[in-house]
């Protein structure tokens, strides 16, 4: 039977939820009934502002908490305060992703490979997923459903793979489905009611993906309502032998 149909007074977080995908996971379940208690982190607090607002908007709902993924003392520090205030999660998302900023930029070719970029890249699109997943474990070992879903890329996949470039942001984002793969195979002895999956989004109306629109049809940009709406669409119909996999917005199995 599908997680959805079990989802009720469910406990859920939020990573990276301070703007685009992840503050619209946040709206989007604060309005779900089967939603108990909302955790939410961000990194920077001046850049969190519409997630602070709702958390004054529902304070008995919403928790929001400063965490740097990159960082395994923070996750320590945001778990152990949510096991002070629950002792399960049904539902965590992790949306943390880089692909450019202001020093940072998707190489185009061999020539623009820095490692210390790619260092950075897999710091942020793997390695602090399997870090939570390190950590999380102990509030996922109950009796009900959940799941733990991170955010990937369909440029993560190797068979797919038909353009080349974009080195350190393919490679981290393999390297973020190879984590959640394996981690899935340990959750499946030691919490074997959760599923672990990664999920593309599609390409979403975010500052992320801003300066690569162009040659995006209108129909293949989606709003971050319509992505999030079709992601927990996605989640809610994953079934017990879909841990480990790596689903595309629509539902479908992408190519490792």
């Amino acid at each position: 039977m599908a997680f959805g149909n079990y989802l009720n007074a469910a406990n859920a977080l939020i990573v990276g939820a301070s703007q685009g995908i992840g503050l619209g996971f946040v709206v989007n379940l604060l309005q779900d009934s089967r939603i108990k208690q909302i955790y939410a982190t961000y990194r920077q607090r001046e850049t969190a502002g519409e997630l602070i607002a709702l958390q004054n908007q529902y304070p008995d709902k919403l928790t929001c908490l400063s965490m740097d993924i990159t960082q395994e003392s923070q996750i320590v520090e945001v778990i152990q305060h949510m096991k002070a205030e629950v002792n399960q999660l049904h539902l965590v998302i992790n949306c943390v992703g880089i692909l450019h900023d202001d020093t940072l930029q998707p190489e185009k070719s061999l020539r623009q490979i820095n490692s210390e970029n790619l260092l950075r890249y897999f710091q942020v699109n793997s390695i602090g997923s399997i870090l939570l997943a390190k950590h999380l474990l102990p509030l996922f070992r109950h009796n009900e459903p959940s799941v733990f879903a991170s955010i990937s890329a369909k440029l993560a996949s190797i068979g797919d793979n038909q353009l080349g470039g974009w080195y350190g942001y393919r490679a981290s984002k393999t390297a973020l489905n190879m984590f959640m793969r394996t981690a899935a195979i340990e959750y499946g002895r030691s919490s074997p009611k959760t599923l672990l999956v990664t999920l593309h989004p599609g390409t979403t109306d975010t500052s992320l993906s801003r300066p690569f629109q162009k040659n995006v049809t209108k129909d293949k940009l989606f709003s971050v309502e319509r992505t999030v709406q079709q992601l927990l669409q996605v989640i809610s119909q994953l079934e017990e032998g879909d841990s480990g996999q790596f689903f595309s917005w629509d539902g479908s199995r992408l190519p490792w």
